[in-house]
């Protein structure tokens, strides 16, 4: 006992001086910010809060950066052209401020990870980290200090392009994985040369766009807000996010880049952000044309005077903010708090005392260890979709294999969305990587038939249905190319683009067995051809390796354990479908009657009055939380600590899982609980955590979950968070539809 308590005490004693030290070096550079502000121009000031894009030409911008009129540059990614502009900055110009440069390293810099959205699919926050850490580490090799990731918007719309950046639909998925990737980007410290600033983005609502559509308009209820959007941004802020980004949307009637509620009571007052905020690429310009502002000067004044510390791209601030502060419109106070928010990053990425790029003797771009993590992270974001008869992996009795497909030799598809830098001739495509593994022990007949995935010209097909005869299994390698993702690139329609689902179904008739392996950006609408095939394998865009991580799943040195961040709807036409949706008072049964059982004269009287779709009914494609392995999972022996919680209490939730296959493997083991009465209703499911277990065949191991009542909390009618109590369902499962259920009470 007294050993515990010496411990106990030095323990208490490290963590407080650990802290005291860092409130002495945040106060030192309150100090320098305070000394640094008392010798600002004006001018200087704005210069702070002004962003260019470069055009890479140091003497169109000479004059300027001398001036203090430039505090951040996009887009510059050469050494050399970067050395130089800090060099004119730091020796230069009148107070010596650094600058900051800036560029979108969203899932890898050289060495691409899959997108953010197959990350998600991995349910890994370690693998999610190393991916931040990877671009980080690579990007900063040549001056990159600041990215614009992550991108926290939580939609419930696959037509949106974004969708590919995004960590999925659930709140809490996305909380744990963005700020782990926050963590990979900042590192321990952000002084270190090979941290960069995070910036979550976009604030806010942009993935609750109408229809889908890129920049529109959002109608989005306070509580909706608070209980869906807004947690993977507030999960960031916790993890020491450095700066934000706001979105381009509207909210409600009110541009995000001018919404004082999100920019000045959420952000700074309720959640203490320290860090600065930026426009998104003109978006202080496109208040104008949201009419939201008569012209570029009131623009300038609602985006200031919300909160919008630093703008991109556009002059506005530049060109307004004098006249604006003589007027009266806008305060000096709100410009110096603005300027002491960008300094303190400034600061803290260490510039004043290190602003050159250090070029490393040994690079690590495209390193061993790099590639190898971005192999990894492709191997477990796939997800297993199907595999009638476990015809996979693919065994010794194989002997021939058709690779058919536009994407299995895309370099530059695979990679996705939002990869400014990656360099096609490092990627390492499916065909490629089976050839060099296994072209001495198969036979591999190869036949793209279509020369992308948008192609229409179907004169191919005739060789495509020769190579799967000659062939035992057929490989098809179909999706939409990575220009079919991303921003601005929505789609009306989800399905498999051009011809693909035809060349689908022509290739059945050889009879042959038919591996989908689906390399896209978003969830597609592929019922039919999920029926057609008999094992479809969901590869996303895997990024640089994303042939090896295929190659290995394909045949069995790695076993899939990825998991859907995201519900896979059967149609567009079901559009939004999520898991954590709300009840109705007439949910849907499992006995719908669909059209095509409706005898021709039938009464309205006769069809259920519930909600669903006649011609789609009312279950997902795949639900949320969905993944196969090439072993099975049991589940049993769900048991809660107690069934009845005061306030505040704890409850821990256990059951037996047993890999009862044949293949080591990992499971992610999912919670989900379901308030059942509240003073406003809630959803029918919500996430509340997961594990990733590994097991080796026949072991079993007890998976424990820890529930707290303030888990349990939610924003009600009068916006405060509360845990009411009553009554609560919990599961413990493979996914959100299926699982292991109990129940419990919160007390009065």
């Amino acid at each position: 006992m007294k050993a515990n308590l010496i411990i106990a005490i030095g323990t208490f004693s490290i963590l407080t001086i650990g802290c005291t030290r860092q409130q002495e070096k945040e106060a030192k550079i309150e100090e320098k910010i305070d000394a640094l502000l008392k010798q600002m121009t004006f001018e200087e000031k704005i210069g702070q809060m002004s962003q260019l894009n470069s055009n890479g030409n140091v003497a169109d911008y000479k004059e300027l950066i001398k001036a203090g009129k430039i505090g951040s540059f996009l887009n510059e990614i050469n050494p050399a052209t970067i050395n130089e502009m800090q060099r004119i900055a730091m020796e230069e110009s009148r107070l010596k401020i650094p600058i900051l440069f800036a560029r979108d390293v969203i899932h890898g810099f050289k060495t691409i990870f899959p997108i953010p959205l197959a990350q998600a699919a991995t349910w890994n926050p370690l693998i999610v980290e190393e991916g931040g850490r990877v671009a980080a580490v690579e990007a900063t090799e040549v001056g990159i200090r600041w990215t614009f990731a992550p991108m926290l918007d939580i939609t419930r719309d696959p037509r949106w392009g974004r969708i590919a950046e995004s960590l999925g639909e659930d709140p809490y998925l996305a909380s744990v994985l963005g700020a782990a990737m926050v963590r990979g980007f900042q590192g321990n410290d952000l002084a270190e040369p090979t941290s960069m600033a995070a910036c979550m983005k976009h604030f806010a609502g942009y993935g609750f766009v109408e229809g889908g559509r890129d920049y529109n308009t959002t109608m989005i209820p306070e509580v909706v807000l608070r209980e869906v959007v807004l947690p993977p941004f507030k999960a960031a802020v916790d993890a020491g996010v450095a700066t934000a980004m706001s979105s381009f949307n509207e909210i409600n009637g009110v541009p995000s880049t001018g919404n004082s509620f999100l920019l000045r009571k959420v952000l700074r007052e309720e959640w203490n952000f320290k860090g600065f905020v930026v426009s998104d690429w003109a978006s202080v310009a496109e208040m104008i044309v949201h009419g939201y502002c008569a012209d570029e000067k009131e623009a300038a004044m609602k985006a200031a005077n919300a909160g919008l510390d630093m703008e991109m791209v556009t002059p506005l601030y530049a060109k307004h903010l004098d006249s604006l502060v003589k007027e009266g419109k806008v305060s000096m106070k709100t410009i110096d708090e603005a300027v002491r928010n960008i300094l303190r990053i400034k600061f803290k990425l260490g510039l004043f005392d290190n602003p050159y790029v250090k070029i490393p003797q040994t690079s690590k771009i495209y390193s061993k260890s790099h590639l190898a993590a971005a192999k990894e992270a492709a191997i477990q974001s796939a997800v297993l979709l199907k595999n009638e008869k476990n015809l996979l992996p693919l065994g010794n009795q194989v002997k021939s294999i058709a690779i058919i497909g536009p994407l299995a030799d895309a370099p530059s598809d695979q990679l996705g969305t939002w990869t400014l830098d990656g360099d096609k001739n490092y990627t390492q495509t499916p065909l490629k990587a089976i050839q060099a593994e296994y072209s001495n022990k198969l036979n591999i007949i190869y036949e793209p038939t279509l020369g992308y995935s948008r192609d229409i010209d179907g004169s191919n097909f005739s060789k495509a249905v020769a190579a799967a005869r000659r062939a035992d299994v057929v490989l098809m390698f179909l999706g939409e190319e990575s220009i079919l993702s991303g921003e601005a690139r929505c789609r009306a329609e989800i399905n498999l683009p051009g011809i693909q689902s035809q060349l689908v179904e022509e290739v059945k008739k050889a009879g042959k067995p038919i591996v989908l392996i689906i390399m896209a950006g978003r969830p597609l609408t592929i019922e039919k051809e999920c029926i057609l095939a008999d094992a479809v394998l969901y590869a996303w865009h895997p990024g640089t390796m994303g042939g090896p991580a295929i190659a290995d799943l394909l045949f069995g040195k790695a076993v899939p354990s990825g998991k859907l961040p995201v519900t896979f709807p059967k149609t567009v036409g079901q559009i939004p479908i999520y898991y954590n949706h709300k009840n109705t008072g007439r949910p849907p049964h499992e006995n719908l009657q669909l059209i095509g059982s409706i005898p021709p004269g039938a009464k309205q009287l006769t069809m259920g009055y519930v909600s669903y779709y006649l011609d789609a009914g009312a279950d997902p494609l795949f639900p949320f939380g969905y993944g196969l392995s090439y072993t099975t999972f049991e589940y049993t022996n769900l048991q809660l600590s107690k069934t009845e919680l005061n306030n505040p209490d704890e409850i821990t939730v256990t059951c037996q899982l047993k890999n009862t296959g044949k293949y080591e493997a990992d499971e992610i083991v999912q919670l989900y609980v379901r308030d059942r009465v509240g003073s406003l209703t809630r959803p029918v499911k919500e996430l509340k955590g997961f594990q990733r277990i590994r097991l080796k065949p026949q072991e079993s191991k007890t998976v424990t979950f820890t529930l707290k009542t303030e888990d349990l909390a939610f924003w009600n009618a009068d916006m405060k968070k509360v845990t009411e109590p009553g009554d609560f369902d919990v599961w413990i499962g493979p996914n959100s539809k299926d699982g292991l259920k109990g129940s419990f009470k919160v007390l009065p």
